[in-house]
C-alpha cells in the first residue's frame, strides 16, 4: 500500500509539472516576435451580437507570409468589429480591411521592444520555475506526512524526495531551454 501512495504522489506531481510546462509553452506563443503567428491574435475577443467571442471562433486566421497575418471572417457583417478589437488589443498592429479580409502586417521589432519582450518571457519562465518548485514542495510535504504516519520508512522518503528533485531539475532545464529558444527567436531580425 505505501509504495502505491508514493507512486501516486510522484505521478500527480509529474502531471502538474507537465501542465506548468504546457502553460508556459502556450504563453510563449502569444509573445510577438518578428514573425507572423496565428497565436498572436488568439486572445483577441470581438463583440459578436453582444457577446465577447474569441477571434479564432469568428474567422479563419492564417499566416500567408512571414510578416503577414490574414483574418477571413465567416460573417462579413462583423469585419468592422474585428478590426476594432484588433486595434484595441495590445498587439501594436494596425489592421487593414478590404471588406472581405483583414490584413495584419507584422512590423519588425525595434531593439528596445525586443529587450522589453525578453524581460516579459524571462518573467514568464521564472513564474513557471516557481510553479514547478511549488509542486515539488507540495509532493515533499505529502511524503513527509506519509512518513510521519508510519506509512513509509526514512529510506523510502529519501528515495522519493530524490526522485522529485530529479523531476524538478528536468523540468527546470526544459524551461531554461524553452526560454533560450524564445530569446533567440525574439532577437533574430
Amino acid at each position: 500500500m505505501p509504495s502505491g501512495d508514493i507512486d501516486k504522489i510522484i505521478s500527480e506531481a509529474d502531471h502538474r509539472m507537465k501542465k506548468a510546462i504546457q502553460v508556459l509553452r502556450d504563453e510563449f506563443l502569444t509573445v510577438r516576435t518578428g514573425r507572423a503567428s496565428t497565436a498572436l491574435v488568439e486572445r483577441v475577443t470581438v463583440s459578436y451580437y453582444g457577446t465577447q467571442t474569441p477571434l479564432n471562433q469568428l474567422a479563419t486566421i492564417s499566416a500567408p507570409e512571414p510578416r503577414m497575418l490574414t483574418v477571413q471572417p465567416y460573417d462579413k457583417t462583423v469585419i468592422n468589429e474585428m478590426e476594432k478589437a484588433i486595434m484595441q488589443s495590445d498587439l501594436g498592429i494596425t489592421p487593414s480591411n478590404d471588406g472581405n479580409l483583414i490584413r495584419l502586417p507584422i512590423p519588425p521589432l525595434t531593439e528596445e521592444r525586443r529587450k522589453d519582450l525578453i524581460k516579459v518571457v524571462k518573467h514568464m519562465a521564472e513564474e513557471s520555475r516557481v510553479a514547478i518548485r511549488n509542486v515539488r514542495r507540495d509532493a515533499n510535504e505529502h511524503l513527509k506526512a506519509l512518513k510521519k504516519d508510519k506509512h513509509m520508512s526514512e529510506d523510502e522518503e529519501r528515495r522519493a524526495e530524490d526522485e522529485m528533485q530529479k523531476k524538478t531539475d528536468k523540468y527546470i532545464e526544459e524551461i531554461d531551454h524553452m526560454l533560450k529558444q524564445k530569446e533567440t527567436e525574439i532577437m533574430e531580425v
